[in-house]
């Protein structure tokens, strides 16, 4: 039996599973755990995880929507505050982005992983139906200030994915981002402040730069 998320209020036990194998995926990733190691490590039988989950790549696409809608309720109260224009919710979002990354290194890894690899199709649409939930927020900003006339008539989709897509790289790409960066292979960019100021001005001055309507 498989329990929807986040329509449902998690209870105390899922959410103890949940944060029980972000922690087993992380150290063993998602192909060298099993819901026996998660019951064992969770300290709850094999019957309550599938009870909850029903699988584990159902409980991996919980885990998704786990993360996924706290980021998707800042998302929202962003697009809803009034006081803000249309870059400075920009701003809020790459922020938010970025230290949403930083806290949990581990997952972002191996979500991307799951998604590069499309080994299992059903997880891996369930993981994109999510994304795109939480991406909607971001390209109804950029088409209201294209609406407004003080975003200039770019491409939303496009814009997302440059905007995404840089974080992602140089985040998952260790030792390529060090060299480019930083002249070091062994270079983390997850916990290094003063890189994470850097990408954060990187991105802003980027999406300042393009999106913003020349007003000479």
């Amino acid at each position: 039996m498989t329990k929807d998320f986040p329509e449902q209020v998690l209870s105390d036990k899922q959410q103890h599973i949940i944060l029980t194998a972000i922690e087993l995926f992380a150290e063993k990733g998602f192909d060298g755990s099993s819901i026996r190691d998660l019951a064992a490590r969770a300290d709850v039988n094999v019957a309550m995880v599938n009870y909850y989950f029903g699988s584990k790549e159902k409980l991996f696409e919980a885990i998704v929507e786990y993360r996924a809608s706290f980021m998707r309720g800042k998302l929202d109260e962003i697009h809803a505050n009034t006081s803000m224009t249309e870059i400075e919710k920009i701003d809020a979002i790459i922020d938010n982005y970025v230290d949403k990354i930083l806290a949990h290194p581990s997952f972002h890894r191996i979500l991307h992983q799951e998604l590069l690899k499309r080994e299992r199709e059903a997880l891996h649409d369930g993981i994109i139906r999510i994304f795109v939930r939480n991406t909607s927020v971001l390209h109804s900003i950029i088409n209201q200030g294209i609406r407004k006339k003080v975003f200039r008539k770019v491409d939303p989709e496009l814009t997302m994915a440059t905007l995404i897509g840089t974080i992602n790289q140089v985040m998952l790409s260790k030792p390529l981002c060090g060299i480019l960066v930083n002249n070091d292979p062994n270079f983390d960019p997850y916990t290094n402040v003063a890189f994470k100021n850097r990408l954060v001005k990187h991105l802003k001055l980027l999406m300042h730069s393009y999106l913003l309507a020349d007003k000479r």
